[in-house]
């Protein structure tokens, strides 16, 4: 039997996300191999290369792109980056799995989808949670109205890294924040589950002048229509949490570990009507491998990707949205 061809993985450069997330899921996937990465050193990627047994390295992303034998890059730069390198990855004719934010801005974005448009390039955003299946029944389960008509999303991703020194995330000028980091995923989800756009948004948020006057801790409405709210927390100084929760007329979907998936019992969720309180069972993978086969089966078999670059598009703009309310206080429409 014929092996089916894999899709040809290169990596531009070696961000912890990238060596502790991204790279393993591709290598555990099913139609994908990483055959190189660049760092902005030579000695750098090859030392990560060797450790994560990757055949290739390259001491500049631009030789990485002269590589003919890749067929796609994943971009985990820190995010003012990400305009750049994926722009000169479709001029190369790559196909790019950009991290989130995909952009600085929707108008970023928006130039970025049209050049792979142009390229005749797959260009997605690096939301892996969209990937895993529990999702799929999460949604089955608002349309069979198990839980009435949705009243309102509740979603929460924190953590503290307040302390550490050198964090891209606390840079200004390089798109820093919660918002930018953590808050894009509470924004897709709202968006994913209930399958439209807000209408506006209003967030508060604390810039911090010990971390470049970023935020450091937002808390967001988005107004959907239907008069449904989608409230969020998004923090970079606060306690972990990483929540959703889908309320109901009839019902409530509990998800507690709802964007970072272990991969166990944990990745479970919970729905209750009534005085019915069930736990659904979820598959055991890795969505990061999921992610990626998702993205493979677009590029080397042609289906219709789940999330294409509109997609980020749309998530851009809500996210300047929300930027723009926590710095000018005020209620934004979109």
């Amino acid at each position: 039997m014929t092996q089916e061809r894999k899709l040809r993985w290169g990596i531009l450069g070696s961000a912890s996300i990238a060596i502790r997330s991204v790279i393993p899921g591709i290598q555990q996937s099913s139609l994908n191999e990483v055959t190189a990465l660049a760092s902005r050193t030579l000695d750098k990627a090859e030392q990560t290369a060797t450790d994560l047994g990757i055949p290739k390295a390259y001491g500049s992303y631009e030789e990485l792109l002269a590589d003919e034998s890749i067929d796609a890059v994943y971009i985990p730069l820190p995010n003012h980056l990400h305009y750049e390198w994926t722009l000169r990855a479709a001029e190369a004719g790559k196909h790019i799995l950009c991290e989130k934010p995909i952009a600085l801005n929707a108008a970023q974005a928006e130039e970025m989808a049209a050049a792979a448009s142009k390229a005749g390039v797959h260009l997605a955003e690096a939301f892996m949670y969209r990937h895993h299946p529990r999702y799929e029944q999460i949604r089955d389960i608002i349309a069979s109205g198990e839980i009435g008509d949705v009243r309102g999303i509740h979603s929460t991703f924190t953590f503290n890294s307040s302390g550490s020194d050198g964090n891209v995330r606390f840079r200004k000028d390089w798109g820093g924040g919660s918002l930018y980091d953590i808050g894009c995923y509470s924004i897709s989800a709202a968006r994913m589950l209930l399958g439209k756009e807000p209408s506006a948004a209003t967030v508060i948020a604390m810039f911090s002048p010990q971390h470049d006057e970023v935020d450091m801790m937002a808390s967001g409405l988005l107004e959907f229509d239907d008069h449904i709210g989608v409230t969020f927390d998004s923090g970079m100084w606060a306690a972990f949490r990483n929540t959703l929760e889908v309320l109901g007329t009839e019902g409530i979907i509990e998800v507690p570990s709802a964007y970072v998936s272990p991969g166990d019992e944990r990745s479970n969720f919970f729905v209750t009507v009534g005085d019915n309180r069930r736990e659904v069972q979820v598959a055991t993978l890795n969505q990061y491998a999921a992610q990626a086969d998702a993205f493979a089966r677009t590029v080397l078999n042609g289906e219709t990707p789940l999330y294409d670059a509109e997609d980020a598009v749309r998530n851009m703009r809500v996210l300047d949205a929300c930027l723009k309310s926590a710095e000018e206080r005020q209620r934004i429409t979109l």
